[in-house]
């Protein structure tokens, strides 16, 4: 297995006056270690552009561009699907993050892309995570449709999901009634 690619950046030696652009676009050896680190068959593009933009004296942003194209298998037939995936990412690193004692915490909507400021900053891990959480959890080929499964003891009526529905007892009791209405005026 090939070692994964790093882009390693300490943030303490960059200007904090200034943007500084970064672009992560790995060879095909490197391609096939993140593919195998997301547990895909093929990463064919991966692209990772964008800026560290400073935020005062300390704090960090990251405003960039994912572009990748994943191969997967369809859940269903098991061929092969592919995915284009476009994504702006965005992240914040603060050096006043304040960690709680507890072992759970509940972040904000709006606040799930700031992060503790680290030393050191490893793009290609944030290009990685970017990439993890848009990945289709299920792919599924165009046209691949699961068939019904339908288990039950032998000699017996399976129970399909109209008959679990609550209220469609009724509306066929309803139905009967109102057919026998019309047989009784006619």
């Amino acid at each position: 297995m090939t070692d994964l690619p790093s882009q390693i950046v300490r943030l303490a030696d960059l200007p904090n006056r200034k943007r500084t652009h970064f672009t992560f676009e790995p060879d095909a050896p490197a391609r096939a270690a993140l593919a195998q680190s997301l547990d895909v068959p093929t990463l064919r593009k991966l692209r990772f552009t964008g800026e560290l933009i400073p935020l005062g004296k300390r704090d960090w942003r990251i405003e960039a561009t994912l572009g990748a194209t994943v191969i997967q298998d369809c859940v269903v037939t098991l061929d092969p699907v592919t995915t284009r995936i476009d994504e702006d990412v965005i992240r914040t690193y603060t050096a006043k993050f304040d960690l709680p004692d507890t072992d759970e915490i509940e972040m904000a909507e709006d606040d799930d892309t700031t992060d503790p400021l680290p030393e050191t900053l490893d793009l290609v891990a944030v290009a990685l995570e970017a990439l993890a959480l848009s990945i289709p959890a299920y792919p599924r080929k165009d046209g691949a449709e699961t068939g019904k499964a339908v288990f039950t003891e032998p000699g017996k009526a399976a129970m399909t999901d109209e008959d679990a529905r609550p209220f469609a007892g009724l509306a066929a009791l309803r139905a009967g009634l109102e057919n026998k209405a019309e047989d009784d005026k006619g």
